[in-house]
């Protein structure tokens, strides 16, 4: 893999400056921030399309495996088959708190009814437009009638005891003729109560903006918030959306971007989470796209969950 002297190279530097990790041994590579121990407050889910392949393969399995790992809940993306009264089941005997889901916003709009009571009676708080094609994204043809559907789903949501959150990639920062990201636009533009924001961290910071800054942004809005790392190297070439299972045909050379678990990557997670709890956030969920470091999907969040885990101690 052509990564390999850059993964080692990363690795070697974190274990002898342990930055972020919650320890002081930094120097001045590391920002003064990622440095300062963090006590996590936040419960923490992950996102299961992380572990998708487990998931289909062995669902109540992988979510035991899930638990035992340490997370507090869990964020849906699919039921695979499985009947919302048995998933409510399995996690309440496991202990894990059905956090949200992210739902196709086809499906919402085939069938918001079903959709919500499904979710209901597993127990999510949340559910969540994960992402959307090319015709309904900023200066797109149906981006406006998007957001008019948007409002429409969030009513309802609403209205049954549930909050809509949106999903953000890069490409909700693609600007308007006005000059705005379409982000904005489309958060200005539907009201707070009926839709919340998901942060996802990586993909803000990707678009070329600080995460940080944008959780302030949206102080009060943001009760869930993607904790995503990634390293890139050079440009990006193409579409990157070929690295999480979209868009298959476009396949990219590796060397030039890589989600990786929390901590391994660029992002500054001690300043994410101090933000997050600062700014009202109710949970923070950890996502990785697709596995790295040679790592299994599971192997992958376990290291997640005992980066956040270390940042307390």
């Amino acid at each position: 893999m052509k990564f390999t002297k850059f993964f080692v190279g990363a690795l070697a530097v974190a274990a002898m400056m342990s930055c972020g990790n919650g320890t002081k041994k930094c120097d001045s590579a590391c920002a003064d921030s990622a440095c300062v121990a963090v006590k996590v407050e936040l419960p923490i889910a992950v996102q299961l399309y992380s572990v998708r392949g487990d998931m289909e393969a062995d669902f109540v399995g992988t979510l035991a495996k899930v638990k035992g790992m340490g997370y507090d809940g869990v964020e849906f993306a699919g039921l695979f088959g499985n009947a919302p009264e048995q998933v409510k089941h399995w996690c309440d005997s496991l202990g894990l708190d059905a956090v949200s889901a992210h739902v196709p916003l086809a499906d919402m709009l085939a069938d918001v009814d079903k959709v919500i009571a499904d979710y209901k009676a597993i127990g999510c708080e949340y559910i969540v437009v994960p992402y959307v094609t090319e015709e309904r994204r900023p200066n797109g043809e149906l981006f406006m009638q998007m957001i008019e559907e948007i409002k429409a789903i969030g009513e309802k949501a609403t209205a049954a005891g549930l909050t809509l959150l949106y999903h953000n990639h890069d490409f909700e920062f693609n600007k308007l003729e006005s000059g705005q990201p379409g982000l904005d636009y489309m958060y200005e533009n539907v009201p707070a109560n009926l839709l919340q924001t998901e942060l996802d961290m990586c993909w803000v910071k990707y678009a070329g903006y600080e995460p940080v800054e944008y959780l302030k942004k949206y102080t009060g809005r943001a009760p869930v918030v993607h904790l995503k790392d990634y390293y890139k190297e050079g440009e990006m070439e193409g579409d990157p959306y070929a690295l999480i299972g979209l868009n298959e045909g476009e396949a990219k050379p590796a060397s030039a971007f890589e989600f990786r678990p929390l901590g391994t990557g660029v992002q500054d997670i001690p300043s994410i989470i101090i933000a997050a709890q600062e700014n009202g956030s109710k949970w923070l969920v950890v996502e990785q796209d697709n596995p790295s470091l040679q790592k299994t999907p599971l192997e992958c969040i376990q290291m997640s969950i005992e980066y956040l885990k270390g940042l307390s101690e």
